[in-house]
């Protein structure tokens, strides 16, 4: 019986030689790294995620009359069919003077949206609500309303997108309002007075 031929590998990689080989000239050789022994009595460095200043454990002291509530798109296409008027219902909920924020981006979104939603854009561009400027690149309001309520703790967020309100959640002192049974309610607010309890 004959030898059985050697099947050609397919996409086999050439083995190169190790920048460490002997053959290769010792200028262009990789260095070996010294090996710096660990001092046992020296001091461990840490970094801590900085804690805001304004939370109590998970109460946020920044939060007070006025409420600056940031609105998301769909709050405002969800408030239009539930007949309800915007400012009023925030005032009815929280007992409090409600300002609400709308940001560049959010207002890109609606007006994106076409004349469908021609109502949704009157509202937002109502006198009553507070334009904040964005610096950054693109319409994608959900990363630009989480990284706003992240670094500044004085907003509440008034959305009813399962995936904001979720990455809202782990961020601690947030409070997010939403709608439920055809009026505003509120959740994580300390103070919520006019929210109703279930």
């Amino acid at each position: 019986m004959g030898k059985p031929k050697a099947k050609k590998k397919y996409a086999a990689m050439k083995k190169m030689i190790s920048l460490k080989d002997q053959r290769i000239k010792p200028q262009d050789r990789a260095k070996a790294k010294e090996r710096k022994k660990k001092d046992p009595s020296a001091i461990k460095e840490k970094e801590v995620t900085k804690y805001p200043s304004c939370l109590f454990f998970q109460y946020n002291t920044q939060l007070g009359p006025p409420y600056h509530i940031i609105v998301d798109t769909n709050f405002i296409n969800f408030s239009i069919k539930a007949k309800l008027d915007i400012v009023q219902s925030m005032m009815d909920c929280l007992y409090a003077k409600c300002i609400p924020c709308i940001t560049d981006c959010v207002m890109a979104e609606i007006e994106k949206l076409g004349m469908k939603y021609r109502v949704a854009l009157r509202i937002a561009k109502d006198p009553r609500f507070e334009r904040l400027p964005c610096t950054h690149k693109g319409t994608y309001a959900d990363d630009c309303l989480v990284q706003r309520v992240t670094q500044h703790k004085c907003y509440i967020v008034a959305t009813v997108d399962r995936d904001l309100k979720r990455r809202i959640r782990k961020i601690p002192g947030v409070p997010i309002m939403y709608i439920s049974n055809h009026r505003y309610n509120i959740e994580r607010m300390p103070d919520d007075y006019g929210a109703p309890r279930f």
